[in-house]
């Protein structure tokens, strides 16, 4: 009984992490600069510019100064594929 309810909970773990989606992060610091498209967080020494649109949520008031968590994740726009090196010839015997 006790395998079986193992085997279970490990079946339903590993199908919700295989179904997640991309990785989620998350910066931590006092708001720089907001923009309509933009906040500007600093994190240590940088500032981490980081793109939102109007269907972003925001739970409290926004302003410069605040202190926030943005949770983001990454998402290409754009790939370009370039050619594999080619395979060098091999040296001609004389």
């Amino acid at each position: 009984m006790k395998a079986s309810i193992l085997i279970f909970c490990a079946v339903v773990f590993f199908s919700t992490v295989a179904l997640a989606g991309p990785v989620q992060y998350q910066v931590t610091g006092p708001v720089l600069e907001v923009r309509p498209d933009v906040i500007v967080v600093k994190k240590g020494n940088e500032k981490w510019e980081i793109a939102r649109d109007k269907d972003v949520a925001i739970a409290g008031d926004l302003q410069v100064g605040s202190k926030v968590t943005v949770f983001y994740t990454m998402q290409a726009k754009k790939i370009e594929v370039k050619e594999p090196p080619k395979a060098p010839a091999a040296p001609q015997k004389k």
